[in-house]
């Protein structure tokens, strides 16, 4: 008789999708300026697609540079009576918005499933709780700026003009007005034109909230919105989440005036197990580095450093565990590889891979049957990688790794370290002085130990070299909207 582990195999996954119907998505959507929806002055609209089906979600209405007018205007009106509020009061305010997250998560996770691609046991159970942390994190600083670390009474800037990218579009929303407001500042803030439905839902919830006229406007759109934006003199504060080549546009537009900026761009994070590393758990790390919403991930451990005594035993773990994720409908708790958020982005992860492949690496992906509508990309990993692919150097912004090989310790930190980016790292080990010893050798923002893309509200985010500069989340995201 065959044993519960023989007769595993035979059982699959039945379908456990998450009903559509908690989420009430309209036909079409305005600008939010000064605490009401509005149609864009040039009576400009654009589409935004599910990418699991590219099905027209709702229409939005498109911003340009005379609705950044009106809206920098309702900030700089609203400023002054909600930066003369006690920070207690402000504190209401972004508690009650908080708990109204929590309320509505269930709907939340369902929408930015269907406007992002990614799994819906991704935006249920990291995006959304990780939102209503920041909001909450931040309600408690509001009423002690005083003892921040940043002198007395530390003032606000003024107003906040924000640019947030596609691939966390709630959660980059809540790193970016969570702070501001807490700080007493008000706040524009553009959504990446794909996943615009989401930052629209929150401006609702400023609604419901209470929230002021006027403190938050929300202004979809495309890049011409977000450079007028960002070019406005009426802005005090410039911060952008997104592409190393827009961020290096940004600093030069800011550059020589008196704006204070912050920019968190591009990454190529470096993966490092070493050879004494519990085989299992550094795979499923390496699993969530790079996999995790497709590789849409600034942060992804897309550099696999793995030393070379073990790395046939590990790439063939790898290769078992890759052939047991579940790729499909986003909405459907089992999926663990989603949609990729646009054609645009697809047609850039499938170039990067058959460049891959043209210059000597040799691919691998499972067998996977890619869904006929939507975008999709089947994860891969690249073996025989060396730092001199375009594979192992640039961005590729999808589920795709590179695999490369060390021997000693020095060796691994001087390849972790070859790259123009800095952002994120991890390393795979059971010896803590060996942790300690690489950990500060490396160039890199957030270094993961024994885990990887673990995130918390208390804990600052940024990069070094072209992945930016400034610090986001903890008691530091705090001085980036403050007068110090």
């Amino acid at each position: 008789m065959a044993s519960a582990f023989d007769t595993a195999s035979a059982f699959a996954y039945a379908p456990a999708p998450e009903s559509r119907s908690v989420v009430d998505i309209a036909p079409s959507y305005g600008l939010f300026i000064d605490g009401e929806f509005t149609e864009a002055a040039g009576g400009k609209v654009f589409k935004t697609v599910s990418p699991s089906t590219e099905e027209v979600l709702s229409e939005v209405a498109q911003a340009g540079a005379e609705d950044v007018d009106r809206a920098v205007a309702a900030a700089r009106r609203a400023f002054g009576k909600w930066s003369a509020l006690p920070g207690a009061e402000r504190a209401k305010y972004l508690f009650r918005i908080a708990r109204i997250i929590q309320e509505r998560s269930r709907e939340l996770a369902v929408l930015e499933t269907l406007d992002n691609g990614k799994p819906i046991k991704e935006t249920r159970d990291a995006d959304l709780p990780l939102v209503a942390a920041h909001f909450f994190y931040y309600a408690g600083w509001a009423d002690k700026l005083d003892h921040a670390g940043y002198g007395r009474d530390p003032r606000p800037l003024g107003v906040a003009g924000q640019v947030i990218p596609w691939n966390f579009p709630l959660l980059m929303l809540a790193w970016k007005i969570a702070p501001a407001l807490a700080a007493g500042n008000t706040v524009v803030l553009k959504p990446a034109e794909t996943t615009p439905l989401s930052a629209l839902f929150f401006a609702d919830i400023c609604r419901q909230a209470g929230l002021p006229r006027g403190v938050v406007n929300i202004l979809p759109g495309y890049g011409d919105a977000g450079a007028a934006l960002v070019a406005h003199e009426g802005v005090d504060k410039v911060a952008f989440t997104g592409s190393t080549a827009v961020g290096k546009a940004i600093a030069r537009q800011v550059a020589g005036t008196r704006k204070k900026v912050t920019l968190e761009l591009g990454g190529k994070g470096a993966n490092i197990v070493f050879d004494d590393a519990p085989i299992d758990q550094a795979v499923e790390g390496i699993v969530t580095g790079i996999f995790f919403n497709q590789g849409q991930v600034c942060c992804a451990g897309s550099r696999l450093l793995v030393q070379e005594s073990i790395q046939d035993e590990l790439l063939d773990a790898l290769k078992r565990r890759l052939s047991t994720m579940r790729l499909g409908d986003p909405l459907d708790k089992n999926t663990d590889i989603g949609a990729i958020n646009s054609a645009e982005q697809l047609a850039r992860i499938t170039a990067l891979a058959d460049t891959g492949e043209a210059e000597g690496a040799e691919r691998w992906s499972p067998e996977c049957e890619l869904p006929s509508a939507g975008y999709w990309f089947a994860p891969t990993l690249f073996t025989g990688v060396t730092q001199a692919h375009t594979i192992a150097r640039d961005e590729i912004f999808g589920p795709v790794l590179s695999v490369l090989s060390f021997r000693t310790p020095d060796e691994a930190v001087a390849k972790a370290n070859n790259s123009q980016y800095g952002l994120s790292a991890g390393i795979w080990t059971e010896k803590g002085s060996r942790i300690l010893a690489v950990a500060n050798k490396l160039r890199a923002g957030v270094v993961w130990a024994n885990t990887f893309n673990k995130f918390d509200p208390t804990s600052p985010f940024g990069g070094y070299k072209e992945s930016g500069f400034g610090r986001e989340g903890g008691r530091h995201g705090l001085e980036a909207y403050l007068d110090v």
